[in-house]
């Protein structure tokens, strides 16, 4: 979508200019991958419109192959405004233009699903789901069980504003447990399925990914992995199917959300979970950030958690590369901050662990480091 931004704070009744940009959870991701050095490709659907023209351009700009995006004649681009206020706030308004949008129109039928599913990583978010009944089936689609499935990685996303119905947080926990790599706020999994008690609360309710994040704001982040290929688990996402209220997607039935309130055991950076034996658990503490805008973080950190995976980085250092990456996106005003260069953010996320402790980002800390370099080796 094109966001609009505030031109100060206030009501957006009270605005009197915005400041046009791009917003959408898996074109944040694209660009901040391909920012990052990687191979990337952009699949949705723009208008045959001005504000389409500018999302070409911009994912475009930042090295995405954006080939595969379909311009719809028919319908609009999708376009949305915000307040400067942090989304959890009760000041925070969102203006969405989205419905009949190009984007919502997606379908099986209408999408490219071989340039979909040629890349190493798939990453797709559950506001893609919320957007529409063709929208939902494609994710079904996406995410089944198959010879040519890459691996998929699952932001949940849950917007309750953007469900037409009581079923969207059903339908994002079996898209979830159908993923390899799950992405969720520990907020996001209480407002949605019910689930307190930590994050291995949230493991419990989620055993099929092979990996999970459970984010906790700024606190940090927990991460779940299991071996390749160990215990029955693995198997539970090529066997599991589901049938949400009034759509068929398979024959066996949904496996059913967690009683709420679903309390488990407190977080901790240790392998305590009796019920998960064979997980690996990491937790590492967020970075202290001087925040300008608190939005576009989680995308962000999505991003620098694929980019360290795709890297073949150890568990630390793909969590630390996904807090960096948010680091980025919560110094600058939009969604999008510049990437750090891959060899600064190495060697920061190589940091001991009492240093990474006394870490602060402000605005701008993506370039210093690259400036103080060009500096140096200046004639």
């Amino acid at each position: 979508m094109v966001t609009f931004l505030p031109s100060r704070p206030g009501r957006l009744a009270d605005v009197p200019s915005f400041e046009r940009a791009i917003g959408g959870a898996e074109s944040n991701v694209a660009c901040a991958l391909a920012a990052a050095g990687h191979t990337v490709r952009w699949v949705s659907g723009v208008g045959a419109d001005g504000f389409g023209d500018h999302l070409i351009e911009v994912i475009g700009g930042y090295g995405v192959d954006v080939s595969a995006a379909r311009r719809d004649p028919a319908r609009p681009t999708g376009v949305y405004f915000r307040t400067a206020g942090d989304r959890a706030g009760d000041a925070h308004e969102v203006a969405y233009y989205r419905a009949g949008s190009a984007a919502s129109a997606m379908a099986v039928g209408n999408v490219d699903l071989a340039a979909v599913r040629a890349g190493r990583v798939l990453h797709l978010s559950g506001i893609t789901a919320a957007l529409s009944d063709t929208c939902l089936g494609l994710l079904w689609e996406l995410t089944a069980p198959g010879p040519n499935r890459p691996l998929v990685s699952f932001d949940v996303n849950f917007r309750p504003s953007l469900w037409r119905d009581a079923d969207g947080p059903r339908v994002l926990l079996d898209l979830a447990r159908r993923a390899d790599i799950v992405f969720v706020g520990a907020d996001e999994a209480a407002a949605a399925w019910g689930i307190e008690g930590g994050s291995q609360a949230v493991r419990a309710a989620l055993p099929q990914p092979r990996v999970l994040v459970v984010k906790h704001g700024a606190k940090g982040a927990t991460l779940f992995e299991r071996p390749q290929g160990s215990s029955a688990r693995s198997k539970a996402v090529a066997d599991h199917r589901s049938v949400v209220a009034g759509r068929a997607h398979a024959a066996e039935p949904h496996m059913p959300l967690p009683r709420a309130p679903f309390r488990g055991a407190t977080d901790a950076p240790a392998n305590t979970d009796g019920a998960l034996t064979d997980d690996t658990i990491t937790f590492v503490p967020s970075l202290h950030v001087d925040v300008v805008a608190p939005v576009g973080a989680g995308d962000a950190f999505a991003a620098g958690f694929l980019s360290a995976t795709l890297r073949e980085l150890p568990a630390r250092d793909r969590l630390r590369h996904g807090h960096l990456m948010a680091a980025a996106a919560l110094t600058v005003p939009g969604d999008l901050g510049p990437a750090p260069a891959r060899d600064h953010a190495d060697r920061l996320a190589a940091s001991d662990d009492e240093t990474w402790g006394t870490l602060r980002l402000g605005p701008g800390w993506t370039t210093a480091a690259l400036r103080a370099e060009e500096e140096v080796h200046q004639p």
